[in-house]
Order: structure tokens, then sequence, then C-alpha cells
């Protein structure tokens, strides 16, 4: 029996965070990783996947009106 067991990794490097969030490294430095709470580590800056999942929350907004409940 083959068991493959895939994990979400818990931190990732700042071109594979732009990935994430499918915007350039440039756009990520610039904009988003003002905004992170980040690991250094010597030269490797990590970011955790909690992180940015946080701070897509935190920086979503509707596109579209909430509709008022007349009850």
């Amino acid at each position: 029996m083959n068991l493959t067991i895939t994990t979400r990794p818990v931190t990732v490097t700042k071109p594979q965070a732009a990935d994430l969030l499918s915007v350039s490294i440039d756009s990520f430095e610039r904009h988003i990783q003002p905004d992170l709470r980040v690991i250094r580590r010597g030269r490797l800056v990590l970011i955790a996947v909690d992180e940015l999942e946080r701070w897509a929350r935190d920086n979503g907004e509707r596109t579209l009106p909430q509709e008022r409940s007349t009850t």
C-alpha cells in the first residue's frame, strides 16, 4: 500500500509568498511585506502562510454592497 501524505508548508520565501498572492516580487516587497510579520535568519526572510492568509482577509473588500435584512 502506498500512502502519500501532503503537508502544507508553515513558512515560504518571499518569491513563494508573491506567487501565492499572484503578485510580482516587486509588488510584494513594496505593498504587502511592510504589513507582514516576517522571520529573519541572516539574509533569509520567511513568511508564515498563516500571516499571508491574515493579510488577505484583512485587506479584502466586498465588491457588492451587502443587502440589509428587512425583518
